[in-house]
Order: C-alpha cells, then structure tokens, then sequence
C-alpha cells in the first residue's frame, strides 16, 4: 500500500518548499537529480542543502539558473516595491527589504539576490534576460519525452494543466492558445517535475491538505499590479474547491505553482480521526513575511476505529402492497443498502402498516431515496446519521470436503467468528443434494480450522 501525506500550509505554499518538504521526508535526492537530468532543457541546476528557519532545521531546494535563464524582475523590490519599496508585515511591524528571493506569478521562479545591490526604481526600468515563451504542448511534451517514471510524468502533467487551465481563464484563452512565460522558464518545469519526482519515489498516494494559509494586498507581475491572492491562485481555489485561510500577511504566501500541485494530488481535505506520524519534513521558503517560511509535511499512518456511520431511512407504509414492498427490497440490495427490513405497526385510525428500515453509507442515501420515493407510496422519508461499532470484517474462500465454499470471517481483539455465506451453502446443496443445516454446519466447522491454523 502506498504513504498518506499530509501538507501543513500555514506559511503558504510554493513549488520549491514542496520538493523540500518530500525531500526531508526521504525522497532520494540521487534519484531527483538523475531525472532531472532527462529533461531537454538547459540553463540550470539544483542545490539541495540545510537551512535554518526560525531556529527549525529544514531542507532547502534551490533551482540555479545561468545567466541566460535568469529573471532578476523576480525579487521582493520589484514584487513589492510600489508603494514605498518596503513590505508591511502587520502582524509583526517588521519591515522586509528587496534582498530576498521569490515565487511568482503563474509557476514558480525563485532567484538568489543574496549578496546583490539592487536599485529598482521602477519607472523605466528594464530586464534584458531571456523569458522562455512556452504554450502547454511543449512543456507536456517535455514532460513526457524525458527519462523520468511514467506515474512521475503524469503527476507533472497534471499539476501543469491545472495551472494552464487557471492561467488561461484569468487571460481570457484558451489552453490551446495560452502562452506565457513564466510557466514556460526552466525553473518552473524543474520545480514540478522534482515534486512529481518525489510524490513517486516516496510512494505516496493519498495526499491531505485542510486548507492554504494566504496572504493579502498586492504584487507586481508583468502585466501590472494585480491584488493577492493572484488570479491564478483563485481560479485554482475555485475550480478545484481549495480552501484560502486569508491572513494579515501583505504578501503572497502560495504561489500559482504551490495551488496547482495540492489541486493535483489532494485526495482529501480531512485528517483521520486518529494517526500516528511515521515521518516529519520540512522545506524552507525564500523569504519570511514575518511568519516562519515552512512548508511542514508528514508521512502519516491513519489507525481504523471499531466505530464508523452508517444511515438509517425508515418510512412507514400503509397502503402498499405486499408484492410492491418485496420488490422494492430488492430493488434496495442490489443499488447497494446494507439491510432492508420491515416491523409491523399500527398507524392512525389504528391501519395496520409496515415501517421500512433501509441501512446505508452516506453516499449512497439520495440514491436509496431516489428508489423508496418512486416504489413505494411514501411521501416521506427520516434520515438519521448512526455511529455504530462493528467486527473487521472480510470475505474468503476456502477448502472443504464439500468443495469451495466462501465465508464470512470477522474479527475483534483477537476473538474470530466465520459464518458461511449463503450462495455458497446453497449451491453445495443443489450440487451434493444435502440439507443446509448439514453444509452450513460442515463449511464453518472446516473454515474455521482452516482460518484458526
């Protein structure tokens, strides 16, 4: 069986603390690399080291990009610094200057300005560095003609149609004819590929996230001063039924990239009633809005619970025909309810009725609903949501002297039951022409030592 991973968002999220998270959580860093390598694109290379964020010890992963590749229109200064250059964190009072790097706006783009003196001043101000204008066939076909796994190139493809798609409705296009160059640069196609990567070295498949913890305000993109969260980043939500924790933070806290891969691989937005954590990672952002800048993922082992739901219908019924409420018991068994059974009562006027109990999973009550409203005469039906505490169930087949048979084994805290299952009974009698007390009798005394050996 595949991992559970849950993603801990409360610093946002982004393309580079992804790979870091799954990194830390074990992913095999030679293994990214190689594959990374398979990809026909040019220009850069990856750092994987150790951080301090806050005093917490985290992985940090790091696309470096030549000269050629490199967009130096993608730090804080320029992001932020349209107002007065300063990024306003209301809910420490800190001041955070332009020497940090970022992720932005329709995939993910992160360039080291440590070490640099940058003076925006950001009317006339020009960037003479290649942008990589790519449509989504060629980054697909990118994707799909380098060396990495086959389930690895079909989470980053996913994740890049979730972000196309997002993309071309903020534009107004449409997939075939979106073309922009941020989801085309070679960093935005290395930080997806490594995430996939690592979602398929590590095996997970089940992935949880309750919800992303956003920022608020605004940043600059090419096409100007957008509000936070961008465009993007709310299509995502939107399309994909993602929930934004809006915070105090003036900064954009999950970026195209880090909605695009959670739309992808969420299975689930609830944690199980009780788990135990296998593992812990963690992935350094770029940048602290004065919250610290971790992505915190957990490798987490869900524990079953003896009690669970189940639905309960019941209607009472006094002018239906007998023929009508046993065809209508069928109908319910075979769509899928768990029991059907009816208790005599007396109604007003003292009529003599049948109430109709139906028990089954919450997915399937409108379905039994659907069925009781067009079979029988009811104008109305009670629901009620039931906790109910049950044995581990499964059914086997096995060995007798009799032949195959299945059954019913069932379990609790080390005591076991089997009980035969009835077709098989039955067509044991048909076949040995014996009663069925004698091949009830005989299959389970047989299954269990069978079961018990």
């Amino acid at each position: 069986m595949g991992k559970t991973l849950y993603l801990e968002c409360y610093s946002g999220i982004s393309g580079d603390m992804t790979v870091g998270a799954l990194l830390d959580l074990g992913a095999d860093p030679e293994i990214l690399k190689e594959q990374l390598r398979s990809l026909t694109v040019e220009g850069f290379d990856v750092q994987i080291s150790r951080v301090k964020k806050s005093g917490l010890d985290a992985c940090d992963f790091r696309v470096i990009l030549d000269k050629e590749h490199e967009n130096h229109d993608h730090d804080n200064g320029y992001l932020y610094g349209h107002d007065d250059m300063q990024i306003h964190t209301h809910e420490h009072g800190e001041h955070i200057h332009s020497h940090e790097e970022h992720e932005h706006v329709h995939g993910t783009h992160e360039h080291s300005h440590e070490g640099h003196t940058h003076d925006h001043g950001h009317e006339g101000h020009e960037h003479h560095h290649t942008h990589e204008h790519r449509g989504l066939p060629e980054i697909l076909d990118i994707i799909w003609h380098s060396g990495i796994t086959e389930h690895a190139k079909k989470i980053a493809v996913d994740i890049f149609e979730v972000l196309a798609e997002a993309e071309a409705k903020a534009h107004g296009t449409t997939l075939e004819e979106v073309h922009f160059h941020e989801v085309g640069a070679v960093d935005s196609i290395v930080d997806i590929v490594a995430a996939a990567v690592c979602l398929d070295n590590l095996d997970v498949t089940e992935v949880i996230v309750p919800e992303l913890y956003e920022g608020r305000g605004t940043i600059r993109c090419q096409h100007g001063v957008i509000p936070v969260p961008v465009p993007a980043v709310l299509n995502i939500a939107q399309q994909h039924g993602l929930t934004l924790h809006i915070t105090e933070t003036e900064a954009e806290l999950v970026t195209p990239t880090g909605a695009a891969i959670v739309a992808a691989v969420r299975t689930s937005d609830h944690l199980p009633g009780k788990y135990k954590i296998r593992r812990i990672g963690m992935g350094a952002g770029k940048r602290d809005y004065g919250r610290t800048s971790i992505l915190r993922g957990m490798l987490i082992e869900p524990e079953s619970e003896e009690a669970d739901y189940i639905y309960k219908l019941e209607t009472n019924l006094d002018d239906c025909t007998p023929e009508a409420l046993g065809h209508v018991m069928e109908r319910l068994f075979k769509a899928g309810a768990r029991d059907v059974h009816y208790i005599p009562v007396f109604m007003k006027k003292n009529r003599p009725a049948y109430q109709m109990n139906v028990i089954c999973s919450e997915e399937d009550v409108p379905k039994m609903e659907e069925i009781i409203f067009h079979e029988t005469t009811t104008i109305g039906i009670r629901r009620v949501k039931m906790e109910r505490t049950v044995m581990q169930r499964e059914i086997c087949t096995v060995r007798t002297s009799l032949g195959e048979a299945k059954v019913k084994v069932c379990r609790l805290e080390g005591y076991v039951r089997v009980y035969p299952e009835y077709e098989s009974v039955t067509a044991i009698c048909r076949e040995k022409g014996l009663s069925y007390q004698e091949v009830w009798s005989r299959v389970r005394h047989e299954a269990e030592d069978e079961v018990l050996s």
